[in-house]
């Protein structure tokens, strides 16, 4: 009885188009064929045909590395920026600081009763200052001042 492993992780599998190759594997090294094989042809005349073909394995490594490569799941161009962005954009220098709760907590609380603060000292101006009487004769809703 033939036995087929199955992987753990399914996340891992991908689905293979054209001899066993996935689509970007496939896109990545038909860009690498029209940049390598052109080249080839165009130096194989002028230069000799072991020279023409190493600048054509030279020309065509980008397209084959981008292809290929993985590095924990991630192909080669989102490593690429994160080495660039780690090392040329970001401070170098980065200090480790945590979001502490209880100090939000702390100054919300400290924030609310100087607000309570600002609201009793006005509510205590208010009853210092007398309102003005009515005068006998006025029937009116306002004070007259």
């Amino acid at each position: 009885m033939a036995y087929v492993s199955v992987p753990k992780d399914l996340t891992h599998v991908k689905s293979k188009m054209l001899f066993g190759l996935t689509k970007r594997q496939i896109v990545c090294f038909g860009a690498a064929l029209l940049m390598g094989l052109p080249l080839f042809f165009m130096l194989r005349g002028s230069v000799p045909t072991s020279a023409a073909a190493l600048v054509m394995i030279f020309a065509m490594l980008p397209g084959l590395l981008f292809g290929l490569y993985e590095k924990h799941g991630q192909p080669l161009e989102v490593v690429i920026g994160q080495i660039v962005r780690n090392r040329f954009t970001m401070p170098k220098v980065r200090p480790y600081q945590t979001n502490n709760l209880y100090a939000v907590l702390e100054r919300q609380r400290q924030m609310e009763t100087e607000v309570k603060a600002v609201v009793q000292k006005a509510k205590r101006r208010q009853a210092g200052k007398a309102v003005p009487r009515r005068k006998a004769g006025n029937s009116g809703h306002h004070p007259q001042v």
